[in-house]
């Protein structure tokens, strides 16, 4: 639990996984960030920046911000929350 708030446990993990891989994973592999070093993935991080939550990170992905692209045209709202929670999640267990 990241902030005191837990991942959307209705959210399909496998498919946010799937997601990330697919989508995600080429800038923030197991986490990190290749474009802006403190823009990753990990719980630090996500505090820092306002980025602990489901809501936080949906909006996120789907409107996109500086260098990260939107993906509100490639993804669907149900594959943005799952992506999201995966990401709650993988921070929570440090990317292990």
């Amino acid at each position: 639990m990241i902030g005191g708030i837990s991942p959307v446990w209705a959210a399909d993990m496998a498919n946010g996984a799937k997601v990330f891989t697919v989508q995600c994973a080429g800038c923030h592999v197991n986490g990190g960030n290749i474009v802006r070093r403190g823009k990753n993935l990990y719980k630090k991080a996500l505090l820092r920046n306002q980025m602990d939550s489901i809501a936080a990170i949906s909006a996120l992905v789907a409107q996109g911000k500086y260098a990260m692209p939107a993906f509100h045209d490639r993804l669907t709202p149900q594959q943005i929350e799952d992506v999201a929670a995966y990401v709650l999640a993988q921070a929570e267990n440090n990317w292990k």
